[in-house]
């Protein structure tokens, strides 16, 4: 069986998270196609590409492990997709230990990244909420080595 192409794998990205919204209230999509953009921009491939698409897919329940498991998609996009999904109670450096043992999820995580830390995007939080995750994200760059260029 043939895989996914890029654009089947956008389609089916933007259907699972059709309705949702990021913390900001804007449609889900929009982060997906930031995120994709962002990996293309740091030249990605085209298997980080549709790995950027699918990174909250399972994480946020928009799809299952079972549906990527079986997906016709290349292993390296299964694997990176599955390093970037965080599990419940799951720290974060054991989550950023797994982004770094998977070729290719770095990439994609500081395309995520980017877009989550995003001026724009956090001042529309609330103080604390902008401020807890201003922390987070900035911890999750330096457990993967990532410093501001």
């Amino acid at each position: 069986m043939p895989y996914l192409s890029l654009a089947e794998v956008e389609t089916i990205a933007r259907r699972a998270h059709r309705g949702r919204t990021d913390k900001a209230g804007r449609p889900y999509e929009e982060h997906l196609r930031a995120v994709a953009d962002g990996v293309r921009a740091r030249g990605g491939s085209e298997e980080q590409i549709a790995a950027a698409w699918l990174h909250d897919a399972v994480e946020d329940d928009a799809l299952t492990a079972r549906w990527l498991a079986e997906a016709p998609l290349p292993r390296p996009v299964k694997d990176m997709v599955l390093a970037l999904t965080r599990r419940p109670g799951e720290d974060l450096p054991a989550y950023t230990a797994r982004v770094l043992a998977v070729p290719g999820a770095r990439l994609v995580k500081e395309a995520d990244l980017a877009h989550n830390a995003d001026p724009d995007r956090l001042a529309v939080l609330d103080e604390a909420t902008r401020l807890r995750l201003t922390a987070k994200y900035a911890r999750v760059r330096s457990l993967l080595g990532l410093t501001d260029g």
